[in-house]
């Protein structure tokens, strides 16, 4: 048996991109359809990756305009407004929660996600499941940055984890850091040939 389990969180636990895709596309309305497609397309092709490197990123990109870090902190709190709620209502992936209480007494889960740190401490709690977790963790650490402190402040070794992810920033985090990675498909993300997708957890 595994010694830990790594979740990603939107797309792998909830049913949550289109709540953040659909969040980005209203917080670039007022720069005109090419934008806002544009905004649609990076961040489907980079899920999780934090909203703040998004804001700098399309801004810089599309805008021409490099924000300064007061501004990208008052994006990311409208942006927060937005999604919250929403995530918090959103449906799970079919079969993610019987999953999860089947090995959470046996093995350590850990969350790692794109999301601030303290908004998925939020909505973990909001959705009840908080309890199941050993560690919660978020931005601004970067998901390579999460897998290497759960290896270490666990002491659980690489082989002994797996990371389920959506995105291709959630298979070359576990490749980087040596975990094995199982793809959860979506209609954005296409894995490399070898990786091991699930459609849901049943």
């Amino acid at each position: 048996m595994n010694k830990g389990i790594i979740f990603d969180f939107d797309g792998v636990i909830c049913d949550s991109v289109n709540v953040k895709t659909e969040a980005f596309k209203l917080m670039y309305k007022e720069y005109g359809k090419e934008v806002v497609e544009k905004v649609e397309k990076y961040h489907n092709e980079h899920g999780g990756i934090s909203r703040y490197e998004k804001f700098r990123y399309f801004h810089k990109e599309f805008l021409g305009i490099k924000l300064k870090e007061d501004e990208v902190f008052k994006m990311a709190e409208v942006f927060s407004s937005i999604v919250l709620q929403k995530v918090i209502d959103s449906d799970y992936i079919p079969g993610v929660i019987e999953f999860i209480k089947s090995r959470f007494k046996n093995t350590a889960l850990f969350i790692c996600t794109g999301t601030p740190e303290t908004e998925i401490l939020e909505i973990l709690e909001s959705k009840k499941i908080k309890k199941y977790f050993t560690g919660i963790y978020g931005s601004p650490k970067s998901k390579v940055e999460i897998i290497n402190l759960i290896i270490n402040n666990f002491k659980i070794k690489r082989d002994q984890l797996e990371f389920y992810g959506d995105a291709m920033t959630d298979y070359n985090a576990a490749n980087i850091t040596k975990v094995k990675f199982i793809g959860v498909l979506n209609k954005t993300t296409s894995f490399p040939l070898e990786t091991t997708v699930i459609k849901n957890f049943f």
